[in-house]
């Protein structure tokens, strides 16, 4: 099933991932937010895997072309494709990070223009509302 996924942060103009159109296995087109999030953190993990790993011993650089580079800068991160970190990621611990995260308010998940607030709340993927997840910031401080 072809989900539409979109990634904010407060206080940011410009969405940390534009919409992108991603391919869960999902069977039902109804299911829970847990379900949900579960089925991204795979696809993600997936995509991790399949990623190309470089291991040189002498650092080259790796420019991206000219006009790449205009779309690196407005989404503030500009990366050239290389993966430094070997280590395999652990699919079940990436979820249950997720799944915590959630919970502990890190990240807010709308579809379309509804809030997601628990873990068991149903919804429907037939309806072809975009997913919209939106990273939390917390203010730290103290008076003087």
């Amino acid at each position: 099933m072809n989900i539409t996924i979109s990634v904010k942060q407060l206080g940011k103009k410009h969405p940390l991932l534009q919409e992108k159109s991603i391919a869960l296995d999902i069977e039902n087109s109804v299911t829970t937010t847990q379900k949900l999030i579960e089925s991204i953190v795979d696809h993600q993990v997936q995509l991790f895997r399949s990623s190309s790993f470089e291991f040189e011993d002498e650092d080259k650089i790796h420019l991206p072309k000219e006009n790449y580079l205009p779309i690196l800068t407005d989404t503030g991160k500009v990366g050239f494709g290389a993966l430094y970190n070997h280590n395999q990621v652990d699919l079940a611990k990436a979820q249950e990070n997720a799944i915590v995260a959630f919970e502990d308010g890190l990240y807010a998940v709308f579809y379309g223009d509804d809030q997601l607030e628990t873990l068991t709340e149903e919804i429907d993927l037939s309806q072809n509302k975009s997913v919209t997840f939106i990273r939390l910031t917390f203010l730290a401080g103290s008076y003087w």
